[in-house]
C-alpha cells in the first residue's frame, strides 16, 4: 500500500496539468481506485483532490513569479479555461491572486511533494475479526448530514433523537441478522473523505434477505461478501475515531486487503448510562487485495 500511494504521488507531478488516470493507476498496482482514494486521505490528512490542487498551484505560482508568460497562458496549461477560474484556484491556495503575487513575489504557500513512508508503532492494537456475510439489509430511519472527523457529529445527535423511544424498541425487535442491536451506518461516503460532504446516515438494524421490513423505514441494500470487524472500548466517540484512523495507519498496510464500496457500520455493544464511555464494533467492507 505505502509503495502503491507513493507511485500514485509520482502520476500527480507526471500529470500536475492534466486529469488523473486513477482507475488504470489502481488496475496496474492490483488495487481499486476507490481503495487508492480513500487510503491518501486517512494517511496524508487531505483528500487527493486537495493535493493535486495545491501542487498544480505550487508549480504555478514559479510561473506567476517569473513572469516569462501571460497570466492566461499560464492559466491554459495548468488546467483552467480562464484567468478567472485560476485566479480562485490560486487565491484559494496562496490567500493572494496571481497579479498580486507577481508585482509583490508572495505571498505563497508551498505543498511540498508528499513521500509516505511506513514506520513500525504499533501504538493502536487492533482486537480484529474477519467475518464472510451473506447478502442482508439495514433497515431503519435515514438523512443526509456532512461529514465530521473529530467529536460528535451534531447533525446526527439531532437525528437520533427525534426518533421516538418506542420506535426505538420496534427496530431492535426487527433486528434477527449480523451485526445485531441498533446500528450506526454510514454509506455514500466520499471516497476522498473530506470533512462537510454530505453523507447517508442510517439509524437501524441489520435483517435477512428474507425479513419483510415494515412501511416507512428506509432501506440499504448489502451484498454478500467479507467484513473487518474492529472491536473498540473507552471514551466515546474518540476511541472510536481513533480506531477508524488506525485501520488506515496501521491495519491496512499491514494485512492483505483492501476497502470495497459500501456501508461502515457501528454496533454499541456496551455503554455507560451517559454514554460518555462504550464498547463498539466497527464493521468495514472489504476484499482481498
Amino acid at each position: 500500500m505505502i509503495s502503491a500511494l507513493n507511485q500514485l504521488v509520482d502520476l500527480v507531478e507526471e500529470h500536475l496539468t492534466e486529469e488523473l488516470d486513477l482507475d488504470g493507476l489502481a488496475a496496474r498496482l492490483g488495487t481499486t481506485e476507490y481503495h487508492l482514494r480513500r487510503m491518501f486521505s486517512s494517511l496524508a490528512g487531505m483528500p487527493l483532490s486537495e493535493y493535486v490542487r495545491r501542487r498544480r498551484m505550487t508549480v504555478a505560482a514559479g510561473d506567476v513569479v517569473r513572469g516569462e508568460e501571460d497570466l492566461l497562458e499560464i492559466s491554459v496549461r495548468h488546467g483552467y479555461g480562464s484567468r478567472e477560474a485560476f485566479g480562485r484556484a490560486f487565491r484559494a491556495v496562496h490567500g493572494a491572486g496571481p497579479a498580486e503575487v507577481r508585482r509583490d513575489g508572495g505571498p505563497l504557500r508551498t505543498q511540498p511533494q508528499l513521500r509516505f513512508r511506513l514506520t513500525v508503532e504499533g501504538s493502536t492494537p487492533m482486537d480484529t475479526r474477519l467475518v464472510d456475510r451473506p447478502a442482508f439489509r439495514l433497515a431503519g430511519h435515514s438523512t443526509r448530514v456532512p461529514l465530521i472527523h473529530h467529536g460528535i457529529n451534531p447533525h446526527i445527535q439531532q437525528h437520533v433523537t427525534a426518533i421516538p423511544p418506542e420506535e426505538h424498541r420496534r427496530l431492535k425487535a426487527l433486528g434477527d441478522a449480523e451485526p445485531a442491536g441498533l446500528l450506526q451506518v454510514t454509506d455514500d461516503a466520499d471516497p476522498d473523505g473530506r470533512a462537510g460532504t454530505e453523507l447517508t446516515y442510517l439509524h437501524g438494524v441489520a435483517v435477512g434477505g428474507g425479513t419483510p421490513v415494515p412501511d416507512g423505514l428506509d432501506v440499504i441494500e448489502v451484498p454478500a461478501g467479507m467484513w473487518a470487524v474492529f472491536r473498540t472500548s473507552g471514551p466515546h466517540p474518540e476511541a472510536l475515531q481513533t480506531a477508524w484512523a488506525a485501520t488506515a495507519t496501521e491495519w491496512f498496510p499491514s494485512n492483505p486487503w483492501r476497502l470495497r464500496p459500501g456501508p461502515s457500520i457501528v454496533a454499541i455493544l456496551e455503554r455507560a448510562d451517559d454514554f460518555s464511555t462504550a464498547t463498539c464494533e466497527l464493521w468495514m467492507p472489504v476484499e482481498s487485495a
